[in-house]
């Protein structure tokens, strides 16, 4: 009885270990080319592309679907380590509440739908290159997310110096500190000028649509922005965002993938 028991473990112990070893999950590791994603994410995604077509040798017949594959080993290990990071606030208990999930999670559909009708959209039609990158590219908003809430934790002490009485300035710190200001006002500066060359851009775009075409889009556009409360900096990305899904040439990119 004993043996027999023993033989029924060991059996399910090499289905198990059988079943873990799947061809889809050999196929990941193998593009991951022996590195692990710590080393890839050192890179940008477009070295890690152009690192990954040079390995495998990927020439003129192949390079779509190079392309394809080695975005879609860099994707893995970005959602990795969003997932990772999302793991670790939760454990913090300083991560965003189920209603701040859930929000996104809309904010993620909308942004999804919108990517959808755009893709199938553009002239020529997107290729399995062009939607690669743009699954890819739209990793980066869920990072984004939780990343706002990591940054939160590592400055606590951020209220506190705040409320702490400023130490009195020798004289020449006084007369520099409008410098700071001037700063910040450049940046502010750049900023809006960066949103206002994303819009203008998008509006061409949406532009050079046929009118039903045109409405459809601007639709679905609304409900990303129109329906979600955006910092500046996401609202930014977004508009970079359906600009790189609109434009019809990968190498005409007014905004590649952001990492």
């Amino acid at each position: 009885m004993r043996a027999a028991v023993r033989t029924a473990v060991l059996l399910t112990a090499a289905v198990g270990i059988a079943s873990g070893q799947t061809p889809t999950r050999q196929k990941a590791d193998a593009d991951r080319l022996g590195m692990t994603c710590a080393q890839m994410l050192k890179m940008s995604s477009t070295e890690w592309i152009a690192y990954f077509g040079e390995k495998t040798q990927a020439n003129a017949s192949n390079a779509s679907s190079s392309i394809s594959r080695a975005a879609v080993a860099y994707g893995k290990c970005y959602d990795a380590r969003t997932d990772g990071l999302a793991a670790a606030l939760t454990r913090s208990g300083k991560g965003p509440s189920k209603a701040a999930r859930a929000e996104f999670s809309d904010l993620e559909m909308a942004l999804k739908n919108f990517e959808t009708k755009a893709l199938a959209e553009t002239q020529p039609p997107a290729d399995p290159q062009k939607r690669a990158y743009a699954v890819l590219y739209e990793e980066q908003f869920r990072y984004q997310f939780y990343q706002s809430y990591e940054r939160k934790i590592a400055k606590p002490d951020a209220a506190e110096s705040k409320s702490a009485p400023s130490p009195q300035l020798p004289a020449t710190a006084k007369d520099a500190a409008p410098a700071t200001s001037n700063k910040s006002s450049r940046a502010d500066s750049t900023n809006t000028d960066e949103m206002t060359k994303a819009k203008n851009r998008f509006g061409e775009l949406l532009g050079a649509l046929p009118d039903d075409k045109l409405h459809e889009l601007h639709a679905a556009f609304g409900q990303v922005l129109g329906l979600h409360e955006l910092d500046n900096e996401t609202r930014l990305a977004v508009y970079r965002y359906a600009v790189f899904l609109l434009e019809p040439s990968p190498s005409e990119n007014s905004y590649p993938p952001p990492f």
